[in-house]
């Protein structure tokens, strides 16, 4: 089966009912899959590199230069503690980042029944960590519940600014490589 039809196939499941998944996630995997069929693909695909994943994992509503990230770990009503990490990553000269306001964050829920098909047709990932007592022990159920899914293998872990890479952060990213095969980019 291809990528489209596994999308169109899956958009018809959910119109039958309540998927658990945010609308914005689901109409964006269904303009996708609308754009892979009307040949937009193929469009998108002779794009070079990034700026092809980025136009292809946002789907034909978003903005031209747009990438979407996936955030698992934080509320939708709390997704601007990302963009304002990726505004702090872009002032401390990560390039990659680029303009803070053309990323699109699409909050996702671990448990998801959708997390299979998302993690095979999204390519950015994100982990919220927060800052503490109980931070490692309930990020290590979201990796858990992620690899219990077959949720995403490789995620950016995002935090709050200011976190030592040193302890959390690197605990957290041994512990999900060594038992999960879960990798976690860390900036820190």
């Amino acid at each position: 089966m291809d990528q489209a039809a596994g999308l169109r196939q899956w958009a018809s499941q959910q119109a039958t009912g309540s998927s658990g998944c945010p609308a914005h996630v689901i109409e964006t995997l269904v303009a996708l899959a609308r754009e892979e069929t009307s040949g937009g693909a193929a469009a998108a695909a002779s794009a070079p590199g990034p700026a092809r994943s980025a136009r292809h994992a946002a789907g034909p509503d978003a903005d031209a230069g747009a990438t979407t990230l996936l955030v698992i770990g934080l509320p939708e009503r709390h997704l601007e503690r990302v963009r304002g990490l990726l505004a702090h990553w872009q002032q401390r000269g990560r390039r990659w980042v680029g303009d803070p306001g053309q990323w699109r964050l699409v909050p996702v829920a671990a448990e998801s029944p959708h997390l299979p098909l998302l993690a095979e047709q999204q390519s950015h990932w994100a982990l919220w960590v927060e800052a503490d007592a109980e931070a490692f022990r309930r990020t290590w159920r979201l990796l858990l519940a992620l690899a219990e899914r077959a949720g995403p293998r490789r995620l950016l872990l995002v935090h709050p600014p200011g976190i030592d890479r040193r302890g959390l952060l690197d605990n957290l990213q041994q512990a999900a490589a060594h038992y999960l095969g879960i990798q976690l980019v860390v900036l820190a």
